[in-house]
């Protein structure tokens, strides 16, 4: 199984537009952070976690030709506005099917009104198939199983990821032992990691460290990053030896 890092960054990206802080002038391309989504392939399979406003230019950096279906942790728009870009697969594959909370779903549904329009539906318009993601209900991805991981993004429920011995989780502040007891064996973590300050709804560093020790993976690597963090290069040096800080671009094998 090969994870591809689409995007590392918090909502804005990084840089943020019109921000002069100094990693939003690195020139280091491991600062450059596009909004948070990894893509997942394995033999002749291919899913896709998330497709915030930089699906397009992901796909395209990433070489991605076959879509077999998204995966959704929640409806924010860093994680669900490049929607509409799964066109060109429409095109080649007919519809994608995309999994999700039902509220996700339904939110989608209001929010990308014409793409699930179903009397004189523009022919362009995108094409989607909709399967509720229920907790405590594994549920197939090519020939692997998905298991739900459910946690709390502040006041708002998400869901992560278990696929085989790999596991997602973004935008997490908190979550119950039995959802981390789910995780335990998985050989690669990834999860978020916003800042070292306390935020009201994302882990910060500390918090995620702590959760990682929990878990016990062989690796973990940490996402949906802000530039206050700090430099890739600075923060990757404070960090123990199997914590990795990710960055656009990065693929891993597992």
């Amino acid at each position: 199984m090969k994870v591809y890092f689409l995007g590392t960054g918090t909502s804005q990206g990084i840089p943020i537009i019109g921000i002069d802080h100094p990693v939003c002038k690195s020139t280091d391309a491991k600062d450059k952070r596009l909004r948070v989504s990894i893509w997942i392939s394995w033999n002749e399979h291919s899913y896709v976690i998330d497709c915030g406003p930089d699906f397009r230019q992901q796909m395209l950096s990433c070489g991605c030709r076959k879509l077999d279906a998204i995966l959704f942790t929640h409806e924010h728009s860093d994680h669900t506005a490049g929607l509409d870009d799964i066109r060109p697969f429409n095109f080649r594959q007919g519809e994608i099917p995309i999994y999700g909370h039902k509220r996700v779903l339904d939110n989608l549904r209001r929010r990308f009104d014409y793409v699930f329009e179903t009397v004189n539906k523009y022919p362009g318009a995108p094409s989607v198939k909709t399967i509720e993601v229920h907790n405590n209900e594994p549920f197939a991805v090519g020939d692997k199983i998905a298991v739900p991981i459910n946690a709390m993004h502040g006041d708002l429920q998400v869901f992560g990821y278990r696929i085989d011995q790999f596991a997602y989780l973004t935008d997490v502040k908190t979550i119950e032992q039995v959802e981390i007891e789910k995780l335990k064996g998985v050989k690669v973590l990834v999860v978020n990691a916003l800042r070292v300050e306390p935020h009201d709804t994302h882990f910060n560093l500390q918090e995620a460290l702590d959760f990682i020790n929990l878990v016990k993976p062989e690796k973990a690597y940490l996402t949906h990053i802000s530039h206050v963090l700090g430099f890739h290069e600075e923060v990757q040096k404070q960090l123990p030896e199997n914590v990795f800080l990710a960055y656009d671009n990065l693929e891993i094998t597992i």
